[in-house]
C-alpha cells in the first residue's frame, strides 16, 4: 500500500477524532464551497485570541512596524494583507464605476457612488439594490463580495475576475438561471460560516464564537497568525526576552505548521476529506491539502512545510526559478547522473532525493503545473508534486 494511501487512511482516523469533539475541543463548521476560504476551528487556535477587542489586546500593524519595519513594509502590500478590503478602499471598485452581468432576465449591476459600491440585481420588474459591505479577496485573480439583505449576509452570486475584467458566477454556483429575484442575489451566509470568512480574511473580527465587526481591521494583518500585540510590547519594553508573549509559527513543526496553521486557512488535509465529494477539481486551491497528497511527501520534513518556499512577509513569487534552489534541498542535479563522485556528495548533504533527467531548471513548471479551475478565470498551482503529463486527468 503507498504512502498516499496510508497518509488518507490516517486523516479519516483523525476526522473520527475530530467528531468526538476531541480535537481542539471544538467542532468542525461547515463551509460554503464560493472564493471565500474559511478557517474551521474558530476561536481555538492558539495564535487567535477567545477574549473580546478590548481585552484581547490588540495593538495594529503600525504598532508591530515599530520594531519590525522590515516586515511590516514587504508585507504591507501583499495579497494576504488586503485579503479583505472596506469597499471604500478596494481598487477593483474603485477603478470600475459600473460592472454589468447578465443570466436569463436577470441583469447584474455594480455601481460606484462616492464612496459606496451598490450591488443591484432587476428582473425587469423588481430589483434588490443594497451597498456591499465587504470585498473578499484583493483581486489578483477576483473578488467576492458579502452583501447585506434583510437582516443577514449575503455572499454575492456574481463576483469580479480580473482575466475578463468582468463579472460572472462566483465560484460554486451552478451556472443556472435563479429560480427568484431573492435567490439572484446570492446565497444566506451562516453566522457559523460569517466567523470563518471573518476570521481567514481579517484580524481581530473574531472572538470565540462572537462577530466583533466594529473593531474588523481589514486583511491578514500581523496579529492575525501571531495573536494580539499588547502583551508582546510590554515584554520587549520590559526586557523579558525569554518571555515574549507572542506566538511564532517558527516554532511549530513543519505538519503543525503547514496543516493547522496555513491550513487553517487554505484548507489542510482533514478539511478537504470532510467535504462533499473531496471538492474533485475544486482542491486545487487548497494547497496545504495537495503538497499533503504528494508522492513521497514527509509531513516531518520542513523542507516541505509551506515556508520553505513561501515567504508571508513577501510577495509571492511568480517566476518557476525562483523555486529551482527550493527544489533542489531536497533533489541531486543532474549533473549528479553523470557523476557517481558528485551523487555522493550530495547524498551526504540530504539530498537524497533522485534527480530529475529531463530538465535542470523551472522545475515546478513540470511537477506543478498551473491548472485552470472551471469558472474561475485563473490557473492556479497545484501543489501535488508530481510528474504532470499532458493530458493526463486532474488527481484528485
Amino acid at each position: 500500500m503507498n504512502s498516499t494511501v496510508d497518509k488518507l487512511k490516517l486523516s479519516v482516523v483523525v476526522l473520527f477524532i475530530m467528531a468526538t469533539g476531541i480535537w481542539f475541543g471544538s467542532p468542525l463548521l461547515t463551509r460554503g464551497q464560493g472564493q471565500m476560504m474559511s478557517m474551521t476551528r474558530v476561536g481555538a487556535l492558539p495564535w487567535r485570541s477567545n477574549k473580546p477587542f478590548t481585552e484581547a489586546g490588540y495593538v495594529g500593524n503600525r504598532a508591530c512596524a515599530e520594531c519590525h519595519a522590515k516586515e511590516f513594509e514587504t508585507y504591507h502590500h501583499t495579497a494576504m494583507a488586503r485579503a479583505l478590503q472596506m469597499p471604500i478602499d478596494s481598487d477593483v471598485l474603485r477603478a470600475r464605476q459600473r460592472l454589468t452581468f447578465r443570466i436569463g432576465p436577470y441583469r447584474y449591476e455594480i455601481v460606484r457612488r462616492g464612496e459606496e459600491s451598490i450591488y443591484t440585481v432587476s428582473d425587469g420588474n423588481k430589483s434588490i439594490s443594497v451597498p456591499i459591505r465587504y470585498s473578499f479577496g484583493q483581486g489578483k485573480a477576483g473578488q467576492t463580495y458579502l452583501l447585506q439583505y434583510n437582516g443577514a449576509f449575503y455572499e454575492s452570486r456574481v463576483s469580479y475576475y480580473r482575466e475578463i475584467d468582468g463579472l460572472d458566477f462566483t465560484i460554486g454556483y451552478q451556472r443556472t438561471v435563479p429560480a427568484s429575484l431573492e435567490d439572484a442575489l446570492g446565497r444566506a451566509v451562516s453566522m457559523d460560516e460569517a466567523r470563518s470568512c471573518f476570521g481567514c480574511h481579517a484580524t481581530a473580527a473574531v472572538a470565540g464564537r462572537s462577530l466583533q465587526l466594529e473593531h474588523l481591521m481589514p486583511g491578514v494583518g500581523c496579529e492575525a497568525c501571531h495573536g494580539p500585540g499588547r502583551d508582546h510590547i510590554l515584554a520587549a519594553e520590559a526586557g523579558r526576552f525569554n518571555d515574549l508573549q507572542i506566538f511564532n509559527p517558527k516554532k511549530l513543526s513543519a505538519d503543525a505548521l503547514t496543516q493547522e496553521f496555513c491550513g487553517s486557512c487554505h484548507r489542510s488535509a482533514e478539511d478537504v476529506l470532510s467535504l462533499p465529494q473531496q471538492g474533485g477539481i475544486n482542491n486545487v486551491r487548497f494547497q496545504p491539502y495537495r503538497i499533503f497528497t504528494s508522492r513521497g511527501h514527509d509531513p516531518n520534513d520542513p523542507r516541505l512545510s509551506c515556508t520553505a518556499c513561501h515567504n508571508p512577509h513577501e510577495h509571492l513569487q511568480q517566476e518557476a526559478a525562483f523555486y529551482d534552489a527550493k527544489c533542489t534541498v531536497c533533489h541531486r542535479s543532474m549533473a549528479s547522473l553523470r557523476s557517481p563522485a558528485l551523487a555522493r556528495t550530495e547524498i551526504e548533504q540530504g539530498r537524497t532525493a533522485k534527480a530529475c533527467p529531463v530538465k535542470a531548471q523551472d522545475c515546478v513548471s513540470c511537477h506543478m503545473p498551473r491548472v485552470e479551475l472551471p469558472g474561475a478565470h485563473f490557473r492556479f498551482t497545484d501543489h501535488r508534486i508530481r510528474v504532470a503529463r499532458e493530458g493526463e486527468p486532474f488527481p484528485r
